[in-house]
């Protein structure tokens, strides 16, 4: 079994901490692995950042090249004003192809969780010959995954309103909120790190992050008109695919796993006995399935 930041691997490539700037911003990304080995680029989900891979990386760092970026606005990347930087997911995705072009990466595998799947899949479908497969950790592309948390979310893509967004700031970027998504349908609530939530809720509390957060909780309702073309996509291309699903993510719940096996021939479903943040319940898990199924699917000789 992978053991998470097994001692070796982080001795032979540790993780590094860098930062590049990237259309006028500073993007933070933390890097290890061999840089001639299969690349797996990461990609966050909300409220987070990097710092959710913190252990994924080093336990899979001896034969693979992982790459997670911090979005703007998020982690320890730039955090322009609301007003100074369009925070879309076309934007966000923009940014991140962007700095994959400056990391000179031509072909990766993609991990996508929560608003790396919208993130990610942009990028899949304009540069389907880059990507080599997908690992898919409760990140939605399909109708069927947007159920009973999304209602007052989509009552702000029908009615911007102060009420609306009243909501939304009130019930989601508070701490309690933050904590929730840590611990919610989780097995044992005593193995989840406070770091988790105090992290993310600092970041969230920087003056004028939750008015970003805002917009973000706005501009989602972009995604959904887009499934069909991400489905279209994955008929297409059929990139081999893993998909490791905590099963009781109340936020993007299975429903939304299973819709992929329709689409895709190469695709493997693993549902864990956990919540939204899997990799803080079932990380070992997680890195031993990618483990297996990136040997089959990607190594080659380096």
């Amino acid at each position: 079994m992978t053991r998470l930041g097994e001692l070796k691997n982080e001795a032979q490539y540790p993780t590094l901490h860098k930062v590049i700037e990237v259309d006028g911003l500073d993007i933070f990304y933390r890097e290890a692995g061999p840089e001639k080995a299969p690349t797996v680029i990461l990609l966050h989900g909300f409220p987070t950042s990097s710092h959710m891979f913190r252990n994924l990386i080093p336990a899979l760092s001896d034969k693979f090249h992982l790459v997670a970026p911090d979005y703007p606005g998020f982690g320890n990347s730039a955090m322009p004003k609301s007003n100074e930087f369009d925070y879309t997911f076309d934007r966000i995705a923009e940014v991140m192809e962007s700095w994959i072009a400056k990391l000179g990466l031509s072909k990766y595998s993609l991990y996508v969780m929560d608003y790396g799947a919208p993130v990610g899949y942009r990028i899949a479908v304009k540069h389907p010959e880059r990507v080599e497969s997908l690992i898919v950790q409760n990140g939605n592309a399909y109708d069927e995954g947007l159920a009973d948390f999304w209602k007052p979310i989509k009552a702000f893509w029908k009615e911007r309103t102060p009420e609306n967004t009243k909501v939304l700031r009130d019930n989601l970027l508070t701490i309690d909120a933050t904590k929730w998504q840590y611990t919610n349908g989780v097995r044992n609530p005593e193995v989840i790190a406070p770091d988790n939530w105090i992290h993310d809720q600092f970041l969230l509390e920087r003056p004028g992050n939750k008015d970003i957060q805002l917009q973000l909780f706005y501009d989602y309702g972009s995604n959904p008109p887009l499934y069909p073309g991400w489905q279209a996509y994955f008929r297409k291309h059929q990139p081999p695919t893993l998909i490791v699903w905590g099963k009781n993510d109340y936020i993007f719940p299975a429903e939304g796993a299973y819709p992929y096996k329709q689409d895709l021939r190469s695709v493997e479903l693993h549902l864990l006995d956990t919540g939204h943040f899997a990799l803080e319940e079932d990380g070992s898990i997680i890195a031993d399935l990618m483990r297996d199924f990136l040997i089959r699917h990607v190594t080659r000789e380096t």
